[in-house]
């Protein structure tokens, strides 16, 4: 099993931080440095920033955001970010959410699988450097009866083939992933529940085009925190525990709390969105349970982190990626540190 880090979000007064975070994981062997946006930091930006001062670890999004970018600008991006890495990017896709797709970027958040399927074939399309002409729902180029006609991308990425992955939640979106992807960033990821909520899904997906799960990335970021104390490492997370299951989407549009829903918390999803949504994000916070953060996040000694490590390997993981926990570098850096030792550990290395 393999390392990743995943630096979230940025602009938040730790840029610098961040960066030294990623120029250790370069150092320390991590194999992905995955960056994030919202609406917020863009992660082109950032990635390049990485890039551009880190040797050996690839740099992914997690995620361009689908609809912020037409797929041709896309493919623009990861060519890019391909060629002056020196062949180190990997590309991550999403949807996003409909708050943020409707409120932040004006387009609405309909058929989300049928829209990234075209948008899927039409980035690799632009990737290969083929002229592009496509007909599909939601995409045709050219336009019809105007001027435009059939262009080839003249940027030369690194390499012949850039991986792509999706960030997938529900069964459908993780099925319609297996098909077409070449990898899976899981949020929220339980070992124990990880067959039962995407692999299984994953499988059919690949099976439907024809292939098995060999090459293919099943990748999970988790939050992770060093101690001896697990219940007040758990409390770290609580917060952000809450602002997903309770608050990303609405009542009804909450792949996270339809997750929190299919690992046996029904119960306890409805009371975490019931108090975040009416405004007690601090009532919402107190009521995810230990349980769920200690199942999604990589928590204790770093014996304890080992073996954690190793249900997620038997589990089917082939990158864990992980967000250390603190309140200064050198906790972060520990963190990063003890996530070597624990792989080592667990004779995962």
């Amino acid at each position: 099993m393999r390392l990743g880090i995943n630096l979230g979000y940025w602009g938040a007064g730790m840029d610098a931080d961040n960066l030294a975070v990623a120029q250790e994981a370069d150092r320390l062997g991590y194999s992905v440095c995955w960056a994030a946006e919202a609406y917020g930091s863009d992660a082109p930006t950032v990635l390049s920033w990485v890039a551009a001062q880190t040797e050996r670890i690839d740099v992914g999004s997690a995620i361009f955001q689908i609809p912020a970018r037409t797929p041709a600008m896309t493919a623009m991006t990861a060519a890019t970010l391909d060629s002056l890495s020196g062949g180190r990017f990997r590309l991550g896709l999403g949807v996003s959410g409909p708050q943020v797709s409707e409120g932040w970027y004006g387009v609405k958040f309909d058929k989300p699988l049928s829209r990234t399927r075209e948008y899927v074939e039409i980035v690799r399309k632009a990737m290969s450097r083929e002229r592009l002409s496509y007909e599909g729902e939601h995409w045709t180029l050219p336009l019809p009866g105007g001027p435009g006609k059939p262009i080839k991308l003249t940027v030369h990425p690194e390499r012949e083939y850039i991986p792509l992955y999706i960030a997938a939640i529900g069964p459908k979106n993780l099925e319609q992933t297996g098909e077409i992807a070449d990898g899976a960033l899981l949020i929220f990821p339980s070992a124990a529940h990880l067959e039962d909520t995407a692999l299984r899904h994953i499988r059919a997906g690949r099976e439907k085009a024809g292939l098995t799960l060999d090459g293919f990335d099943v990748s999970p970021t988790l939050p992770l925190a060093l101690g001896d104390d697990v219940s007040a490492l758990a409390d770290i997370f609580r917060p952000y525990t809450a602002l997903y299951v309770g608050g990303m989407g609405s009542r009804k549009q909450n792949f996270y709390n339809q997750l929190a829903q299919r690992m046996g918390y029904e119960k306890e999803a409805a009371e975490i969105q019931d108090k975040y949504l009416a405004g007690d994000k601090n009532g919402a916070a107190a009521a995810v349970p230990q349980a769920l953060i200690d199942s999604t996040c990589l928590l204790g000694s770093t014996a304890r982190i080992a073996d954690r490590m190793r249900e997620y390997a038997e589990a089917g993981v082939n990158t864990l990626n992980v967000t250390p926990a603190g309140f200064t570098l050198d906790e972060r850096i520990a963190g990063l540190r003890a996530g070597v030792e624990a792989l080592e550990q667990a004779g995962l290395a």
